[in-house]
């Protein structure tokens, strides 16, 4: 097999791989916070629409900071709106590193990389278009070193034993 026909079908593979893994992923969308510096006024807005109010479903917040981030946790604010326009609004914690101060989730260079998840095995009520609003809480105008904030909402799957 020549070297070009070896990467094409490794390259296959891969994104074979990955729509395999993802078939229970209904909603996954990352934004980007400039200069990596979360001013408290920017809120990081998410839309996704659920069709199947019986199916219950796992929403994971996917966090990306680099080894200069000066906190091992993370405090936000998190808004979710109905296609009624009923809001709850909590305030969540997500830890990024021990109290070592060694990183969780993955890294590559200087970029870590957490799915942390925020609910879990919830139904929603109504079939519709939902909102969430994520704000940084950590008491700091510019909060230096998180670069990207995404909400991930799979289908939540039942493992056999």
């Amino acid at each position: 097999m020549r070297k070009n026909d070896r990467i094409v079908l490794y390259l296959m593979l891969f994104l074979l791989s990955l729509s395999s893994c993802n078939s229970n992923v209904i909603h996954s969308e990352t934004k980007d916070i400039p200069d990596s510096k979360w001013n408290k006024n920017n809120i990081l807005s998410y839309n996704f629409k659920i069709e199947d109010t019986l199916q219950p479903y796992n929403v994971y917040l996917n966090i990306r900071n680099t080894s200069s981030y000066q906190f091992r946790n993370l405090f936000l604010f998190i808004e979710t709106t109905s296609p009624q326009g009923n809001t709850v609004r909590d305030t969540f914690e997500c830890m990024l590193a021990n109290e070592k101060g060694k990183w969780y989730g993955k890294g590559w260079g200087d970029i870590y990389e957490n799915k942390i998840p925020y609910k879990q095995y919830i139904r929603f009520p109504r079939k519709g278009t939902y909102g969430i609003e994520i704000q940084q809480a950590m008491r700091r105008s510019n909060l230096k070193h998180i670069t990207d904030i995404g909400v991930i909402i799979e289908e939540h799957r039942y493992s056999r034993k």
